[in-house]
C-alpha cells in the first residue's frame, strides 16, 4: 500500500512542477520589462475552463457502454476547442500588436506545459480506482 502511494506521491509533486514552471512561462511572457503587457493573463480563463467540459461528461455517463458516447465526445470537441483557443489568443495579440512576439512564444510554451499538466493529471487521477481526482 506504501508503494501505491507513493507514486500518486511522486505523480502529484510532478504535475504541481509542471503547473509552476507553466506559469512561470506565462508570467514571464507578461512581466518582463521588454514586453511590460498583461494581455496574456486571459489565458488563465482558458486554464480553467479546459477541464470542466470532460468533468460534466464524467459525471453523467456511466462507462459500463464500450460504444463511443456522444456526451463524451461533445466534451471533448468542446475541451479541443477551448485549448485550440488558448493556443490562437496570444498569436491573434501578436498579430495586432498588442503584444510582442517574444512574449507570444513564452505564453505559447506555457501553455503547452500546462495543458499537458492537465492532461497528466487526468492521465494519472481519472482512472476510477481507489485513489481517483473524484474524490476531492
Amino acid at each position: 500500500m506504501f508503494v501505491f502511494d507513493s507514486i500518486y506521491f511522486a505523480a502529484l509533486i510532478s504535475l504541481s512542477f509542471g503547473g509552476a514552471i507553466g506559469l512561470m512561462f506565462l508570467m514571464l511572457g507578461c512581466a518582463l520589462p521588454i514586453y511590460n503587457q498583461y494581455w496574456p493573463l486571459f489565458v488563465l480563463f482558458f486554464y480553467i475552463l479546459s477541464p470542466i467540459p470532460y468533468c460534466i461528461a464524467r459525471r453523467l455517463v456511466d462507462d459500463t457502454d464500450a460504444m463511443s458516447n456522444a456526451c463524451k465526445e461533445l466534451a471533448i470537441f468542446l475541451t479541443t476547442g477551448i485549448v485550440v483557443s488558448a493556443f490562437g489568443l496570444p498569436i491573434v495579440f501578436a498579430r495586432a500588436h498588442l503584444i510582442e512576439w517574444g512574449a507570444c512564444a513564452l505564453v505559447l510554451t506555457g501553455n503547452t506545459v500546462i495543458f499537458a499538466t492537465i492532461l497528466g493529471f487526468f492521465l494519472v487521477f481519472g482512472s476510477n480506482d481507489d485513489f481517483s481526482w473524484q474524490q476531492w
